[in-house]
């Protein structure tokens, strides 16, 4: 595994005769983890002899790699063991951004652009060395998921398509505590990645007021994720109304490009800023993850001076793995300075005092304390 850098150049910079440079590509081909072969050649989804395999020995432990040259890519003919490759040159990032925290797995047996199935539970038949904790959804329903302990287990979710990640908001040593905050940026019909970045600005800006440092990432595709790493004291409820009171505040200063209202028909050609995602039970696109499109594109941690240059499309596993090992991780300090959602919740409050309820929930959770009727705003009209 390549060494990270230190903190080094700005992720992406405009060059002569472009508009916008992108993620660079690596001088020296994919990466490859140990008992690679010929370049893959196989069509998409193709299968491979049962007895083509190989074991790899990761962070201590055994990991079979199976069917190693099916393809999982077929814009770029990539493969699950050029997947796992790219996975194992940024480890130490990974384990950075998701390590000890529990994950849904969503798994593409025939490739990216095959169907796809989440699993929260874990198969009976599992390694011994294999950890998992208890996560439940709104109903109560309690399942044992898979933990990021190791990159040994991202290995073993590799091995069964698992292409990215979905991420819990708690180290399972700490539950029920969440110890971060997710912003999610989701450019609506009409808007896309400029806006998105647009609009993260206005995030940056407006954490800095607050004295919060918050750290962001491309989604893979076209929206921004800015993630604040907490101290460990706040249960999920708390974190949620922390990201409602954000997501009111932004809306108020920038009403032209983003928006807080939970109902679609109210939102516009505007940015969308998810406070729902951080309800309890809810998982995010995990940082480093590889989207299931055929660019396999990354869900990547930024510096907030890449921004204005980043171009998401071309950040995929063949050039991020150079990226780092040249410049280091962008959330290499994520963890040094746990930061607090107090001068959110204080918002919050304050909004409740002046006869603001709570925003919407989704469907699936039971109706909330302070929660306004759940009913979007036409049916509403017409009901009256």
């Amino acid at each position: 595994m390549s060494q990270p850098a230190g903190p080094g150049a700005p992720l992406a910079r405009r060059g002569p005769g472009s508009s916008r440079s992108r993620c660079p590509g690596p001088s020296g081909g994919r990466p490859r983890v140990p008992g690679t072969g010929r370049p893959p050649d196989a069509g998409y989804g193709a299968r491979v002899a049962a007895k083509d395999g190989v074991d790899l020995e990761i962070a201590g432990r055994v990991v079979r790699l199976s069917s190693p040259d099916k393809v999982l890519f077929a814009g770029r003919a990539e493969t699950k063991r050029d997947l796992l490759a790219y996975y194992l040159a940024v480890g130490e990032a990974v384990m950075r951004a998701m390590g000890g925290r529990p994950v849904l797995m969503q798994r593409f047996p025939h490739g990216a652009a095959g169907p796809s199935f989440f699993q929260k539970r874990v198969p009976d038949r599992r390694p011994d060395w294999l950890e998992t904790t208890t996560v439940t959804t709104p109903n109560g329903t309690r399942s044992q998921a898979l933990v990021i302990a190791d990159l040994a287990h991202v290995a073993w979710a590799v091995n069964l398509g698992c292409l990215g990640f979905h991420v819990w908001p708690y180290r399972a040593a700490d539950a029920p505590f969440v110890d971060e905050l997710r912003i999610d940026l989701d450019p609506q019909p009409g808007v896309g990645f400029e806006e998105a970045r647009e609009a993260a600005r206005e995030t940056e800006a407006l954490l800095g007021e607050l004295g919060i440092r918050g750290f962001p990432k491309t989604t893979g595709n076209r929206g921004i994720h800015v993630f604040v790493r907490l101290a460990p004291r706040w249960e999920a409820t708390d974190v949620r109304a922390a990201a409602v009171a954000l997501a009111r505040e932004l809306a108020r200063r920038r009403p032209d490009l983003l928006t807080d209202a939970w109902w679609k028909e109210q939102r516009g050609e505007r940015v969308f800023v998810d406070f729902n995602q951080n309800a309890p039970h809810k998982t995010v696109f995990g940082a480093w993850s590889v989207r299931a499109r055929d660019g396999a594109q990354v869900s990547m941690p930024l510096r907030w001076e890449d921004l204005d240059d980043v171009d998401p499309e071309a950040c995929t596993i063949d050039r991020v793995p150079q990226l780092v090992a040249e410049r280091g991780d962008p959330w290499a300090a994520i963890d040094d300075e746990p930061q607090s959602i107090e001068p959110l919740l204080a918002w919050f409050r304050r909004d409740l005092d002046a006869g603001i309820p709570d925003a919407p929930w989704p469907p699936v959770y039971p109706k909330m304390p302070g929660e306004p009727p759940r009913v979007a705003p036409s049916r509403a009209r017409r009901r009256g």
